[in-house]
């Protein structure tokens, strides 16, 4: 065999193998050039976006202080013998709250008294004396100078008869101040004196009464908010909430009483001032609570579930929920949050399905998984209602 026939015969023996080899290369590089399985979906909770008519409210923060404040002080000196309430007690307009020893002011009553009965026997004996000597003037038998010196001798007894019925009158007043009465109903604090005491006139007050049923908060609002507060109190009383800090009862609700007659300058705030009933006493003098001024209402408002809002580097942002069960970042402008519904401005059209639980995991274009939705948003009120 020649060797041009040699290599033929060759290349027909290595050519079954080189071709088992590319296949099997070929074969590898397919398995490695595979597409990726797709991602799974991403179980989500959804809502929907409603329109309903929500309150315009504007919230602060008020301190309570009682509608009016009295310090009980002695008017007369003396020793202080009984008190007839206990610290911290509700007392009622008019109850007997202490008692001072009366016995120097009912002497000074008696000595008056005496004094009075003694000085009217004079001014009686001088006054028929001047009317004796008036009576031998017109006879010509006296003078006229000893007349006049009777009058006015008689005048004077009845001034001094004048004096010792006002001195008797002080006397009464002085023994009338021993004992002291509440002036109005409301709740006692710490009594400064204590029983045997010495009570000295304008010393420290004895005992600070707070009237707490009603009551006040007072509270400042932004200023841009004060053409509404003008135009909603023309129309009526402006109703107010006051929720207690780490209180789980309902809000206290009362109304506006007072709206101060000028804006701080230093804080661009207005002053108002609530009115309450307070009749569980929640609210207490000096406690902070969270205020919920209600001015009017947004019909037709754009609503979602607060849950649903994120927040981001571009501002506020949902996710919405596609046909196709995709999602996308929607930035929105949020107004205002009320009991658990963000009020939405623009962004957002009515019907729109948007993530509320599960965003953690998402991102743009991702495939959701629908688990369950969000409870429906309350209809919107009939009109006419509010």
């Amino acid at each position: 065999m020649n060797l041009k026939e040699r290599r033929r015969s060759t290349w027909w023996i290595l050519a079954p193998a080189a071709l088992t080899a590319l296949g099997a290369l070929a074969s590898g590089c397919t398995k490695q050039q595979a597409a990726p399985q797709p991602r799974a979906a991403i179980p989500v909770v959804v809502g929907t976006v409603k329109i309903k008519a929500m309150p315009v409210e504007v919230i602060a923060i008020g301190h309570v202080e009682p509608v009016s404040t009295v310090s009980i002080e002695a008017q007369v000196p003396g020793q202080l013998l009984d008190v007839h309430f206990k610290e911290g007690d509700f007392v009622r307009k008019g109850q007997l709250l202490l008692t001072l020893d009366p016995r120097p002011y009912e002497a000074a009553l008696s000595q008056a008294k005496a004094a009075l009965a003694r000085d009217k026997a004079t001014a009686v004996n001088n006054r028929l004396q001047a009317q004796r000597y008036a009576k031998l003037l017109a006879e010509g038998i006296v003078p006229a100078s000893q007349v006049e010196s009777y009058t006015s001798t008689a005048d004077a007894s009845d001034a001094v008869v004048n004096a010792d019925e006002a001195a008797i009158k002080t006397a009464e007043l002085n023994l009338e101040y021993c004992t002291i009465y509440s002036p109005l109903d409301g709740r006692t604090g710490a009594l400064m004196l204590k029983p045997g005491n010495l009570v000295k006139v304008a010393d420290v007050p004895i005992i600070v009464i707070n009237q707490v049923n009603p009551i006040y908060v007072n509270f400042g609002i932004p200023q841009q908010f004060w053409p509404e507060i003008k135009k909603y109190m023309a129309q009526g009383t402006l109703r107010v909430k006051a929720t207690v800090p780490k209180d789980s009862g309902a809000a206290e609700e009362g109304s506006v009483a007072f709206v101060d007659n000028a804006i701080d300058p230093s804080t661009g705030n207005i002053h108002l001032r609530a009115a309450f009933t307070n009749s569980q006493n929640r609210l207490w003098p000096g406690l902070y609570v969270n205020i919920v001024l209600t001015l009017s209402e947004q019909a037709g408002a754009i609503v979602v579930p607060a849950q649903a809002v994120l927040q981001g580097n571009m501002g506020s942002f949902v996710y919405v929920v596609r046909p196709d069960k995709r999602v996308e970042p929607r930035t929105i402008v949020p107004i205002r949050t009320i009991q658990g519904e963000t009020v939405i401005e623009k962004g957002l059209q009515s019907g729109e399905t948007i993530v509320t639980d599960g965003q953690a995991r998402l991102e743009p274009n991702a495939r959701v998984e629908i688990k369950s939705s969000t409870s429906e948003t309350a209809p919107a009120d009939p009109p006419g209602q509010h």
